[in-house]
């Protein structure tokens, strides 16, 4: 396995091609997040389509600017969790339920079904799933406005 000594490019298909420091060549790698919530920008494993690890990133800020900057658009692409930043409304505390909610890509609704599909992720975060699957993430549920606060309190 290498480290962080690399070179990425993208092939003519869009597939990412690493290049290890002794010239070794890996064609369609994925950068997966061993930590995507608490240290999104560390601990990345650059991995095959059979699941092999072939580079390993402590820390993104040791890549080249364009290397990183590959590694984070692939990321970008493949992962998809919006960040909640407030609680617009709650259509009823009785599950289940609909919230309307503000989020880093806009205001959305979904449908949360049980208390089970909100789940503490360390000591300040949240992640909620709603009734399609989608992972909405709360950061800093103590960080929030006092009435998606006071919203939480009601559900957690």
């Amino acid at each position: 396995m290498v480290t962080s000594k690399f070179e990425l490019q993208r092939n003519a298909f869009g597939k990412l091609i690493l290049t290890s420091s002794d010239g070794e060549v890996f064609e369609d790698v994925s950068p997966v997040r061993a930590f995507p919530i608490q240290s999104p920008l560390m601990s990345i494993s650059m991995v095959m389509g059979d699941g092999r690890e072939v580079a390993w990133i402590d820390q993104l800020s040791d890549l080249s600017d364009s290397t990183r900057a590959l590694v984070l658009a692939e990321l970008e692409g493949r992962e998809f969790m919006p960040e909640i930043q407030k609680i617009l409304d709650v259509s009823s505390f009785a599950l289940p339920c609909t919230w309307t909610v503000r989020t880093d890509r806009g205001d959305t609704a979904f449908v949360l079904k049980g208390d089970e599909d909100i789940r503490r992720i360390g000591s300040t975060s949240l992640l909620i799933t709603d009734n399609h699957g989608i992972q909405f993430l709360i950061r800093d549920m103590f960080g929030v406005d006092k009435l998606s606060r006071k919203i939480l309190d009601r559900f957690l």
